[in-house]
């Protein structure tokens, strides 16, 4: 059972958790989420008002669909959910959030990683920090593919 949702406007952590939990078995044992949240810095320091996701609609809620079915392949889960943001986002609003309930705790941390290092890398989003300074794309790092890399 996995849910992967493209969303728009603002979204608790908090009420996603909550949710994700009323959806699962008795047969969990181990639960880990992961809450991604705007910063108000870019990586050189200069402040950001404004970090902007551009998006197409159905690729992107695709690209999302497709790597949580690819989580929940490879790892013995029990459920997984995921929620992007696109759109305007403020710093400290949460961005994406990514879940995974499996028997075991080990399954339940792989998956989570393996789901951001997949969504940090390969999720169908056009990224803008907005500032003081300006405007400035954004691409993942050579330290995010070399995460991702890992489940090769």
């Amino acid at each position: 059972m996995w849910t992967a949702r493209l969303v728009l406007e603002p979204f608790s952590p908090e009420d996603a958790y909550a949710a994700f939990q009323q959806r699962l078995s008795h047969e969990v044992g181990a639960v880990v989420t992961f809450a991604g949240l705007a910063r108000g810095a870019n990586r050189q320091g200069a402040p950001v008002d404004m970090l902007v996701l551009e998006h197409h609609p159905r690729l992107t809620q695709l690209s999302l669909e497709d790597i949580t079915a690819s989580a929940a392949e490879r790892f013995e889960v029990s459920a997984l959910d995921v929620i992007h943001r696109a759109g305007h986002i403020s710093p400290g609003d949460a961005i994406v959030w990514a879940a995974a309930a499996a028997p075991h705790r080990r399954a339940a941390f792989e998956a989570a990683d393996y789901l951001m290092d997949r969504l940090k890398t390969e999720a169908m989003f056009w990224k803008r920090e907005d500032g003081r300074d300006g405007s400035r794309w954004i691409e993942p790092t050579d330290t995010d593919h070399h995460e991702r890399a890992r489940w090769e």
